[in-house]
């Protein structure tokens, strides 16, 4: 009787806490976003912040936050930029925000070192590994379709 009593509270035990699968899993959009079974993945996590050059020469600046601009444009399209945008006034100086399709922090310097507002310095930036979603960049599709003025 306790052999009975014990198989069924393991039994119970094991229902209970048995993992449960998503019915609404899409194997199809999992493999193309680079999902893991929890539908997450790795990404680099970057802080803007505001860089050491201080100039106001108001064409400098904004030549290099033009570029900054079209950079990002470039990194969507290549599929390195999943997440893009600023942060409001704050005793930090962060600027900004980005989350990059990558997990190598060399392949990520490289990559932030194509801005020109960073090249320039007006932006200085911290990095982190970061685990999200692995649909974070099935966004983008419909965040082109919502935005009525460009910068």
């Amino acid at each position: 009787m306790k052999n009975v009593l014990l198989i069924a509270l393991l039994l119970c035990f094991t229902i209970t806490n048995a993992q449960k699968t998503n019915p609404n899993y899409d194997a199809e959009l999992a493999k193309k976003v680079g999902a893991d079974d929890y539908g997450m993945k790795s990404y680099i996590f970057v802080i803007l912040k505001t860089g050491t050059n201080t100039s106001t020469d108001k064409a400098e600046v904004d030549k290099a936050f033009a570029g900054h601009m079209a950079n990002m444009d470039t990194m969507v399209e290549a599929g390195k930029l999943v997440v893009a945008g600023p942060v409001g006034k704050n005793d930090k100086n962060y600027r900004g925000i980005f989350i990059l399709n990558e997990t190598d922090m060399k392949k990520a310097k490289t990559l932030l070192a194509t801005d020109p507002a960073i090249k320039a310095k007006f932006l200085d930036y911290d990095m982190f590994p970061w685990y999200g979603s692995a649909a974070l960049s099935e966004y983008l599709e419909a965040s082109d379709k919502v935005w009525k003025v460009g910068f």
